[in-house]
């Protein structure tokens, strides 16, 4: 039963992060005229690299797949702490806002160098500071908020 529940709760929490986190960089990418399935293109561009823009709906697709299985190791990542560390718990907003920090650090600074991504990682200003407010707010709070749900804290 721990096992299903678990599952509920990675998957819960994995969708919820992917959903918001997805519904706002396709709308800031909206706003400096990219369209969503560029934005999808360049989610699949970290596993095939530029070939990943050269494909249509089918890269699409894989880039929405991509970005939801990392929210659901994430999450996954989140309850497996919080397990151990029964302080996240008692503190999800604060604890899924440094969770959020740590995801966004790893991703800019770990995971993009390390994947097939084409480009260099830039820090703009204003693109930074909205990508580090949504990891925080938008990726790191749901999935605390669920953990702490299925945590029963």
């Amino acid at each position: 039963m721990k096992l299903r529940t678990d599952a509920s709760t990675i998957l819960l929490g994995g969708a919820i992060a992917g959903a918001l986190d997805l519904l706002f960089a396709t709308t800031f990418a909206g706003f400096n005229g990219v369209a969503p399935t560029r934005v999808l293109q360049t989610i699949a561009s970290g596993l095939l690299g530029n070939a990943a823009f050269a494909g249509g709906a089918g890269i699409a697709i894989l880039g929405l797949l991509l970005h939801f299985a990392i929210t659901c190791v994430l999450a996954g990542l989140f309850l497996l702490v919080a397990r151990r560390a029964p302080l996240l718990g008692r503190w999800p907003v604060w604890s899924g806002i440094v969770f959020g920090i740590g995801v966004f650090l790893v991703m800019r600074l770990v995971v993009l160098p390390l994947s097939a991504y084409p480009r260099p990682v830039t820090f703009r200003p204003l693109a930074t500071v909205l990508d580090l407010l949504s990891h925080m707010l938008l990726v790191g709070v749901p999935i605390s908020l669920v953990a702490r749900k299925r945590l029963g804290a």
